[in-house]
């Protein structure tokens, strides 16, 4: 074990610090040398044991390490012009596993060719690609292996990841090739199961691939909610359970037919190796293969080891070949289940058997341990706590081996389509009985209970599951002991204490934390648009930013129950993809121009909860409350600008002898010039919104011109850059006050006695007030 932490953490570090490996790789190196020589002349047993561990923890570390510096030198792009958003077509090989994106799909790759202009660049770059709802040529065959062109713009990862790029198709893909042999197989094969289980009722029938081979792309949005919320989403990970099944089903039916052990070991090895080319190589999946790998290698030798020894040399092994998966979310969550399942299950249960029977000792103890572990890395991902998880976990548990083997044979049955339809249907049971739990759990009240968020969140999960071991696991009858439960009891109810009260701050008493008299709120939804203004009592809500959850939470905060007028700049996700938050709460919706289809549902389904829909074109406005407000941008029926983000609603909110707002949406450079001519402008602006979350694409003229007091940044973490330094620099010059949402969080505008006063959620002192 601690040569599996050293290992993690010289991977974190190296990952994000990369051009001092090599250097580090030494140090560590040198260490485990005088840790050896230590062991070696050491006349002492205890000190020669504790030198050897560090001599391990050394050479796992500096090993992994190494990888990480001579890998360096091929991952560099400084010759690649690829700052500020230039159009290029990257031509890549597909290496992970598909998976819906928000509005589009997203995967990993690795990048052959980079077209930027005229140049060609040859090239081997792990990338990842991700669409953002454009068009993509051959999409059955999207599979990994297959070699596909994207047609669009690129950016810098960010620092530890083992993407060096990030690749945006903004223009479109085509795949040029599809997957080749046994690739192309399991692409059939997952393909086969997803289409007869498409036939089966939903929403069991969508919950079958999922379970079987991890493929989710049927599982609809309130499915894939209730999940999440009842803890059960690892049921659609395939993990280490689904690969001990496989094993084990092939070892016992070679067992079965009298073969000696290496031949049954062979079977096992090579049923893994089959299943994970299925399933495709996901980071769960890896740690469950490598560490069945060692566990049947154990057998070969008759050297069966420890359960944690085992999982701690898949762990060295997997970080030595490929250290960036210490990042990964999913990898440390697989290792951490696994490893409380080792450690933690066997004395739960012997702890929680004094309050119930054995039987039921156990069952509670497997997913409670793993819960103890998984929820504060689950904190990193959604700052919730599944309320219910252990007891939907314990009911949906018996269920889902079943499913997972019988929907598996219908995936390989594929030739046989009668036979595989039955199979489906077999699965289909199971995975509704799950489906059912799922759905019952998350609708109960306080299903998913709102937690503290980032490293504090983190903590004080960990100090709960602490406590509730200690309750459990305190043995004897001594007063020592009584006095030892005692205090993880008082521990474990004040910390419930804090869990219960940041839910209350987020639920019903979410208003008070915010200012109540503001006039514009900035939410805080991630890289995306979310900007509410109030005025007499009516409510304009302008974009929905890229995700429905923080616009909803943001919405509860401010107190915001209706939205009078909905005003959607463009059709890009990090704009509507969260607008199902409002939906059927709209009176009015105002929109720039319809590109697709896709953009054509989004107001269909907002028509039908009841709101009025209208193009936004220069010429449309209208009262909101005491405020009036109009459309600047785009000219109607325009042929230079016809939709996207050079033909985003610019709107103009104004209170009389009060305030002045305009919000620019997406709009770039040259119809920001056009803009800055038209002559519809106000001479000075108290509040602007800039354009594309500070994007490089800005025309300076436009902001001398507008003088804003207050400049809105509505941005996220993001692989752009946004905001550039550039615009900063430029609004700071004017005189104005920047307030971010990726910083500031939720920003609000209160007008005083025709004053602006800001307030921050993130900031110390709370309030500024711009000239």
């Amino acid at each position: 074990m601690p040569a599996a932490v050293g290992a993690w953490v010289a991977a974190l570090g190296g990952a994000s610090a990369a051009s001092a490996a090599g250097v580090s790789a030494l140090i560590v190196w040198a260490l485990c040398l005088a840790a050896l020589v230590t062991a070696a002349r050491s006349p002492r047993s205890g000190i020669r044991a504790t030198a050897g561990v560090a001599a391990l923890s050394c050479a796992a570390a500096a090993a992994v390490l190494s990888h990480l510096a001579l890998a360096q030198p091929g991952r560099g792009v400084a010759h690649l012009e690829v700052d500020g958003g230039r159009a290029l077509r990257v031509v890549a090989i597909v290496t992970g596993k598909v998976e819906p994106s928000g509005a589009g799909l997203g995967f990993d790759a690795i990048a052959e060719r980079i077209m930027i202009g005229r140049d060609t660049h040859i090239v081997s770059l792990p990338v990842t690609v991700r669409s953002t709802g454009a068009a993509v040529e051959g999409r059955d065959a999207l599979a990994p292996g297959a070699r596909v062109e994207i047609t669009g713009t690129a950016f810098r990862a960010d620092a530890g990841e083992r993407a060096v790029l990030v690749v945006r198709a903004a223009d479109g893909m085509r795949v040029i090739d599809p997957p080749r042999g046994g690739l192309q197989t399991a692409a059939d094969l997952r393909r086969s199961l997803v289409g007869v289980a498409s036939g089966l009722p939903p929403p069991g029938g969508g919950l079958v691939p999922g379970l079987a081979v991890g493929d989710t792309a049927a599982v609809g949005e309130q499915l894939d909610a209730a999940m999440k919320a009842s803890s059960l989403s690892h049921l659609t990970a395939v993990s280490g359970a689904n690969c001990a099944l496989v094993v084990g089903i092939a070892f016992a039916a070679a067992a079965a037919c009298g073969v000696r052990r290496g031949v049954r070991v062979g079977c096992g090895l090579g049923a893994l190796a089959g299943f994970v080319v299925l399933v495709t190589p996901e980071p769960s999946v890896v740690r469950a293969a490598v560490m069945a790998a060692i566990a049947m290698l154990g057998v070969l030798l008759g050297r069966v080891g420890a359960g944690m020894s085992v999982l701690s040399l898949a762990v060295i092994v997997l970080l030595v070949a490929d250290p960036w998966l210490a990042g990964e979310i999913g990898f440390a969550l697989s290792a951490a289940a696994t490893g409380s399942l080792l450690l933690l299950s066997g004395p739960l249960a012997d702890g929680i058997a004094r309050w119930m029977p054995r039987p039921l000792a156990l069952a509670l103890a497997v997913p409670l341990a793993a819960q103890l572990a998984c929820g504060p890395l689950l904190i990193l991902v959604e700052p919730t706590v599944p309320l219910y998880g252990v007891v939907a976990n314990l009911l949906a548990a018996p269920a889902a081996p079943v499913a997972t083997v019988v929907g598996l044979a219908a995936c390989l049955a594929a030739p046989l389509p009668v036979l595989q339809a039955g199979l489906a249907a077999i699965a289909w049971v199971p995975a509704s009985w799950i489906a059912g739990t799922a759905s019952t759990f998350s609708g109960l009240p306080g299903a998913a209970v709102p937690w503290i968020e980032g490293g504090a969140g983190v903590g004080a999960l960990a100090l709960v599951g602490a406590a509730v071991v200690a309750v459990c696991l305190v043995p004897g009858t001594t007063a020592r002991a009584r006095v030892g439960r005692r205090v993880a009891a008082v521990g474990l109810a004040g910390l419930t204490g804090v869990g219960i009260g940041s839910a209350l701050l987020a639920g019903v008493a979410a208003p008070a934390t915010t200012p109540g008299g503001w006039t514009i709120a900035a939410c805080d939804v991630g890289q995306g648009d979310a900007v509410l203004v109030r005025s007499g009592g009516a409510v304009a809500l302008i974009d929905a930013g890229p995700d429905p959850q923080p616009l909803t939470a943001c919405l509860r905060r401010l107190g915001v129950d209706r939205v009078d007028l909905l005003v959607l700049t463009h059709f890009d996700a990090d704009h509507v993809a969260g607008v199902s938050a409002v939906t059927g709460r709209v009176d009015t919706v105002v929109h720039g121009p319809v590109p697709d289809a896709a953009a054509s549902q989004v107001l269909q389904v907002l028509a039908a909860g009841g709101a009025q829909v209208a193009v936004g074109s220069v010429g449309v406005g209208g009262e909101l409350g005491d405020a009036s407000w109009r459309v600047l941008w785009p000219p109607a029926r325009s042929v230079a600008f016809p939709s996207g983000n050079d033909a985003s609603v610019v709107i103009e909110v104004t209170v009389p002898q009060t305030a002045s707002a305009l919000f620019l949406g997406d709009l770039s450079e040259q119809p920001q010039h056009a803009l800055a001519a038209s002559g519809v402008l106000l001479p000075r602006y108290d509040v602007v919104k800039v354009a594309h979350h500070g994007s490089a694409d800005q025309a300076e003229r436009l902001y001398r011109q507008l003088r804003p007091a207050l400049a809105l940044v509505t941005v996220g973490d993001n692989d752009y850059g946004h905001p550039r330094a550039e615009i900063l620099d430029l609004l700071e010059h004017g005189g104005a006050v920047i307030a971010r949402t990726d910083r500031d969080g939720i920003v609000t505008v209160t007008v005083r006695d025709g004053e602006l006063a800001v307030w921050r959620e993130h900031a110390s002192d709370g309030v500024d007030a711009p000239g």
